[in-house]
């Protein structure tokens, strides 16, 4: 039974968003991925498109969500679905520390708003 302990989970930084890779194929899942996304007060993403539906479960602070240049805030007990191929942008605009658990099919890959091709990211391999 694969079971990735917080402690074990691999951690990647990206200028104020941290993502620890909780499921993913090379770590026991086949199916869904799954992170914990930690955002510093005043991050923003890069605006992206991802080839699947994705979905964040705030757990701790208000994440802002811009999908397809439709803004809304998402916070704990809430739950934003984002449709494939939607133009996406999160940010943490409070003074806290944001917490999210995401989750997204195996096997996504993501591209810039300005076309530049991503892949599927290292914490959902």
């Amino acid at each position: 039974m694969p079971i990735i302990r917080a402690a074990q989970a691999p951690l990647f930084d990206l200028e104020g968003i941290h993502f620890r890779g909780l499921t993913s194929p090379s770590r026991g899942a086949t199916e869904l991925c799954t992170w914990r996304l930690e955002m510093e007060p005043g991050a923003v993403s890069v605006a992206h498109r991802l080839t699947h539906e994705e979905v964040f479960l705030p757990l701790a602070g208000t994440l802002s969500v811009v999908l397809d240049g439709e803004a809304a805030e998402v916070s704990p007990g809430d739950a934003c679905a984002v449709p494939a191929q939607c133009l996406l942008q999160v940010a943490n605009q409070s003074r806290e520390t944001v917490s999210v658990l995401v989750c997204i099919s195996a096997g996504f890959r993501a591209t810039t708003v300005d076309g530049q091709h991503i892949g599927t990211p290292p914490w959902a391999q």
